[in-house]
């Protein structure tokens, strides 16, 4: 019989390590506190709180923090679109470059970079009527890292 495996909601033993841009800091901190808030009521212990002068050095913090032992990596940040591609090209690339370091280290890195037209939605989707996108990068960290324990069981 095949064996279904669903992450659990719970926190509790495992380290947890968010990286946070210091770009668009206003909108960044409600992510970092959606982020804490969620590791928090499911038991994790106090995370680590790396702050990177923008979204491009993401991936080197997260890099470290994966090697230093942490259980999964959430990133937030917020990356605005301009007048130019610039944000679009950013953003491609320090996703390709979390999600493959993810792989590489086999630690879960959660993506909780906002990638808005304006600042109004950015603020939106940081805590407003759309949720707390930090918080529900957390949420998702500590569901697969509780998949993960479980695949390699």
């Amino acid at each position: 019989m095949a064996q279904t495996i669903e992450g659990r909601m719970t926190a509790a033993g495992k380290r947890f390590t968010v990286i946070a841009s210091r770009w668009n800091e206003f909108v960044t901190r409600q992510l970092v506190d959606g982020a804490l808030r969620a590791l928090r009521q499911n038991g994790a212990q106090e995370p680590d709180v790396v702050w990177v002068p923008g979204t491009w050095e993401m991936p080197i913090a997260a890099a470290r923090a994966a090697q230093s032992g942490a259980d999964a990596v959430i990133c937030v940040g917020c990356i605005l679109q301009g007048a130019t591609g610039h944000a679009r090209q950013l953003s491609n690339l320090v996703a390709g470059a979390l999600a493959d370091l993810s792989l590489r280290a086999k630690v879960p890195v959660t993506w909780g970079v906002l990638t808005c037209e304006t600042q109004e939605q950015a603020i939106e989707r940081a805590g407003m009527k759309l949720g707390n996108k930090g918080e529900q990068a957390a949420l998702a960290a500590i569901e697969i890292t509780s998949v993960i324990e479980q695949v390699q069981g």
